[in-house]
Order: structure tokens, then C-alpha cells, then sequence
């Protein structure tokens, strides 16, 4: 079993306890599905260098659920986990991502109408028994169905942050065959697309070595196909392999010649509109272009083209008299006509950031304490954090009221104290992450924002406001002189949640005039789009990109916060938090 299988029954373990309202152990089994999903390591080799105690010195892994794994890990089952789905058979991946289903709402349902996957649902829903449930009505009936919509219009998709880890796996995995020489995916994948619907993968192999390109080709597909994590294979070629991973990506995997990796990487990348004005710009020329490389037709030798570029993508792009697009622009917004003259953005770098503004510990719902957040951002070459726990609104959280958060700066203090002791240059701010009420007012008084080194606001409840009511609440609480970043702007959640309905191109506009920060979110929220990202690029507003990390271990979503903003055109002086400490801190509202 790899982690995202052992990560997925532990939590629908946490579900099922949750049904029968046991008390602490919900929780537990959810936040050590959350840790085993976001290890760089798999746990079975953890388990295979360490045993037993190896499991248990994984965060939040006690005894009991360190059993547990073992099971998992030793027999593919826990007996455990299938008493549970007997006395309550419910398909629990069916209900995925159906916002409202809560583990309570899916054992009533069951209960009373015997559902037990989404058919049952839709049933349910189509002959209007759920309405005439206690507790529930016609408007609960209308948002489940709202929530299956989402679902289907997003089902068959991953999101890439979630995605790459496995993908990069399996490259590394082919670049460590021998007489191979790079692996690397194309597709969305490399545009860093907020969600992929699969993945391709081109290997090239040595040039001059010893075992023919063929043999090399074939061990390479051989494999691929017979991968652990492989469920189904739909092709087996030469040159070509076609799987369905058990976590249902389907992978692609192609050997190329050397002589055209630049132009199979181009083509396989993407975008479809991108590559077709590509090719019209070498028909002009009266040259060919497709996924071998660019050909002039050569009237001497009537049998073959000759081979202009296609080695790199660099030297392809300059053959077309174009500057090099990188491949987050390749979506026929504009990069074809920028590159022509010259005047693409200089992209924020993937190393470029310098701090990270919105970091919850255990003070409220995260995992870690502020020190070991501290140290964790320092791993990753950061230079500060904010602290930024929730506000006493979310009570489910255990937010913080201005009693608690005068202690959290107490501790702040301390860890900045340590930190200097040691000679380490980094520094912990002392922020939140405040709730913005239904009218728009903050859920801490000015006394306690105005003391805050960054003040970060976000709506958490009440969706379902009006257009112009939703704009009117943000646009007040940017207002706040003492309101520096709106977290989250537009409240999505991939694959999860809507956004709720608000003006983007007015909330842009009213940053720009309140001086306010608008964040680009890296968690699966990935909030703002990268069309926001770009509104606001056009009209000079300034954007932070944070990892929301409620654990040490997500400071690895920066990565897709920064992919989201190179997608919207983002150069480094549009981000604060890639500014040195002072310069940022200078910025912001007084």
C-alpha cells in the first residue's frame, strides 16, 4: 500500500468513528490521515527500515493506529477498518467532496432511507424523500444536489498539489533505469494547471551507449506496466505505455529520440491553442512543425524534410523568432504577441519567496507549535512567518479571543528570543487570521488588530450572501485601516467548494485604493484563479503567496501558490512576502 491508500482508510476510519459520536479518536485517525498523505517518504519504507517504532515516530501515531499500519502494510487489510464498513455500509468515497455530507448527515441517511452510495442519493433526492426527513427540509435537499453537480463537473480531476508527488516518484523512478537519461512529464502537469486530468511522461534514453534504444525502451515499458501501483493497463507498446493508477490517475509514458525531446516536450506540454498558433508562425515560414521537430522541405532530398530545431525547446522557440514562453503562460492569453515584441514578464522564481504570512499552530487547529512551524520554514529557506491562527468566531477551531492571542505573542516573543540566542537570522510575526462577520466588521476589536505585525482577514461562513451584499462585506473589512490581506479572497476549495458569489474586479479595485494585499492561497484552495491573479497584476495590486500550512509539512504547497501566480503573470515585485523582511513590513498599512 503506498500513502495515499493507508492515508484514505485511516481517514474513513475517523468518519466512521465519527458516526458513532466517539469522542477524540475521529479526530486522531483524521489527523494522521492528513500527515501519511503529505510524507515525502512512504510509510512502507519507514515501516521496513524501523519496524514498529519507526510508525510510532511518525507525528500523531500512537500505539494503536501504528498497529493498525502494520496490519495494513503486512495483509492489505485491517480488520479494524471492515468492522466499521459492516456495521455501517456506507460507500464513503462516493460521498467525496459533497459539501453539507458530514458523517452525521450520511448515517441519518442511511438510517432513515437506507443510502449507501451517491445512486442511492440521487434516488432519494429525484423522488423527494430527503426533504420529509427531521432536520432537514427542501433547501438541504437543493444544496446536496448542488453538491453532486460540483462533484461530477470536477470528478475525473486531481489536484496537482496532491498529484505531483506520485508523479515525481514514478519519475525518478525511470531516470534511475539505466541508459536513461531524462524523464520528465508534459501535459498540464508541466503548466502547472490547478487541476490535471492525467499525466504524460517522456523518457529520453543515452545517446551512444552501449544496449540498443530498443532494449532500453522495452525495459523501460516492462516497467511501467508492472509498477505496484499500477491498476489497469490499457497499452503495452515499443515506445508507448498507457496505466491507471490505483489511485485513478491515468499515466502516459513515451520514449523519444534524443534529436526531437524539444519538440515532443513542446507538443505533449501544451496548451492544444498554444501549439496550433505555434505551428501557424512555422507554416508563414514555410516550415513544418509537430512532435519531432521544425523541418524545412528540402526539394533536393524528395524522401525526407530537413531537420531545422527541435533538440531543445529554447532553440525551437528561437528558430520562431520568438522569446522563450515558459510553460505556465502556454494558454493563448496574450504570451504569443509578448513574446513576439520582446516584453514577457520576468516570472517569480519557484525560490524567490522569502516569508510565508499565513501559518496556523496548535494554539487553534494545526498540528505543530509555533517553534516547530519556525524551524520547518527555516528548512526551506524561508526568512520569516506569520503566525496567523483563527479567531474565536470559529469556535470548532478553537479560535482565538484577545485574551488568548495576548498569550500567543507572549510565546512569539520566546521563540524569537531562542531563535536570536542561536544566531539564527529568522523572525516569527505575531498575526491572525481574522474572521470577517456577516456585516463586514472584524471578529477582534482595532485594540488587537492595530498590534499585529500582519493582520489577515477571510470570510469562513455565510456563503450564500448576494453578489453585491459578499462584495460590500470584503470590501469593508479592506476598509479597516488595520487590515492588511485578505486570505483566500473568493473562499473556493478545489474539488470541494464553490467559490462564493463576489465581484473579483471590484474587490481588486478596492484593494487598490485601501492599499489592501489580496493572497494567492497555495493550499487546495488555490484562491485567487489565475485570471484574478492577472486582474490584479494589471491594475499594480500587491499579492502574497501563502501555504495556509496547518503542519510542517505543507510549506511544500508554496510551490503551487507560486505555479498559480507565474500562471497570472506574476513578477516578483507583485509579491510581497518575496520582499526582505523590512521592505514588506514597510508596505504594509500603518
Amino acid at each position: 500500500m503506498d500513502n495515499q491508500e493507508i492515508a484514505k482508510i485511516l481517514n474513513e476510519i475517523s468518519i466512521y468513528l465519527d458516526m458513532d459520536a466517539v469522542p477524540f479518536k475521529p479526530r486522531a485517525y483524521e489527523k494522521v490521515a492528513e500527515t501519511v498523505s503529505e510524507l515525502s517518504e512512504e510509510v512502507k519504507d519507514i515501516y521496513t527500515k524501523g519496524g514498529l517504532k519507526a510508525l510510532e515516530a511518525i507525528p500523531g501515531v500512537g500505539a494503536s493506529i501504528a498497529e493498525k499500519v502494520e496490519e495494513l502494510l503486512k495483509t492489505g487489510h485491517s480488520r479494524y477498518y471492515d468492522g466499521l464498513r459492516k456495521k455501517t455500509p456506507i460507500r464513503l468515497g462516493d460521498f467525496q467532496g459533497i459539501e453539507g455530507l458530514g458523517s452525521k448527515t450520511l448515517k441519518t441517511l442511511y438510517e432513515k432511507l437506507g443510502i449507501r452510495g451517491l445512486r442511492d442519493l440521487e434516488k432519494a433526492i429525484a423522488s423527494g424523500r430527503i426533504r420529509n426527513l427531521k432536520g432537514f427540509g427542501v433547501k438541504s435537499e437543493e444544496n446536496i444536489l448542488k453538491g453532486i453537480e460540483f462533484l461530477k463537473k470536477s470528478g475525473g480531476r486531481f489536484i496537482l498539489g496532491l498529484a505531483m508527488p506520485k508523479i515525481r516518484e514514478i519519475e525518478s523512478r525511470f531516470r534511475a533505469i539505466k541508459g536513461v537519461e531524462k524523464a520528465v512529464a508534459a501535459g498540464s502537469v508541466r503548466r502547472r494547471k490547478e487541476t490535471i486530468g492525467d499525466a504524460d511522461i517522456l523518457v529520453i534514453i543515452k545517446e551512444n551507449q552501449p544496449a540498443s534504444a530498443k532494449a532500453t525502451a522495452g525495459k523501460i515499458m516492462d516497467y511501467f506496466v508492472n509498477m505496484p501501483e499500477v491498476a489497469r493497463v490499457f497499452a503495452r507498446g515499443e515506445t508507448k505505455s498507457a496505466v491507471k493508477l490505483k489511485n485513478g490517475l491515468d499515466v502516459d509514458v513515451r520514449v523519444v529520440p534524443a534529436e526531437s525531446y524539444g519538440a515532443a516536450l513542446n507538443y505533449f506540454t501544451g496548451s492544444k491553442e498554444h501549439n496550433i498558433a505555434l505551428r501557424e508562425i512555422a507554416i508563414k515560414k514555410g516550415w513544418k512543425l509537430n512532435e519531432y521537430g521544425l523541418f524545412k522541405s528540402d526539394k533536393r532530398q524528395a524522401i525526407r524534410d530537413k531537420f531545422i530545431a527541435g533538440r531543445t525547446e529554447e532553440e525551437l522557440y528561437e528558430k520562431l523568432g520568438l522569446q522563450y514562453i515558459e510553460p505556465e503562460l502556454r494558454e493563448m492569453t496574450g504570451e504569443i504577441e509578448a513574446s513576439i515584441v520582446g516584453k514577457l514578464p520576468n516570472l517569480v522564481g519557484y525560490d524567490d519567496l522569502k516569508g510565508d504570512l499565513q501559518i496556523q499552530t496548535n494554539w487553534t487547529d494545526g498540528a505543530n507549535s509555533i517553534e516547530e512551524m519556525a524551524r520547518a520554514a527555516m528548512e526551506r529557506g524561508l526568512e520569516y512567518i506569520a503566525i496567523t491562527d483563527h479567531t474565536k468566531r470559529l469556535t470548532i477551531t478553537n479560535g482565538l479571543d484577545e485574551k488568548r492571542i495576548k498569550k500567543q505573542w507572549q510565546e512569539i516573543d520566546e521563540v524569537n528570543r531562542k531563535l536570536k540566542v542561536k544566531g539564527l537570522k529568522f523572525k516569527v510575526l505575531k498575526g491572525t487570521e481574522c474572521d470577517i462577520l456577516k456585516d463586514g466588521t472584524m471578529d477582534l476589536p482595532d485594540s488587537i488588530l492595530s498590534k499585529c505585525e500582519i493582520a489577515g482577514a477571510s470570510v469562513h461562513s455565510v456563503f450564500n450572501l448576494s453578489r453585491k451584499d459578499q462584495t460590500e462585506r470584503i470590501k469593508r473589512a479592506m476598509s479597516n485601516p488595520n487590515v492588511d490581506i485578505i486570505f483566500h479572497p473568493t473562499g473556493r476549495i478545489l474539488n470541494k467548494r464553490e467559490p462564493y458569489d463576489v465581484d473579483v474586479e471590484e474587490l481588486v479595485r478596492h484593494a487598490k485604493k485601501t492599499k489592501t494585499v489580496l493572497e494567492i492561497n497555495a493550499s487546495d484552495r488555490a484562491d485567487l484563479k489565475d485570471e484574478y491573479i492577472r486582474k490584479c497584476v494589471g491594475q499594480g495590486v500587491k499579492m502574497s503567496i501563502d501555504s495556509d500550512a496547518h503542519s510542517i509539512f505543507h510549506f511544500e504547497w508554496l510551490e503551487y501558490g507560486i505555479a498559480q501566480a507565474r500562471r497570472g503573470w506574476v513578477e516578483r515585485g507583485d509579491i510581497i512576502n518575496a520582499w526582505p523582511l523590512e521592505k514588506m513590513l514597510k508596505f504594509l498599512k500603518d
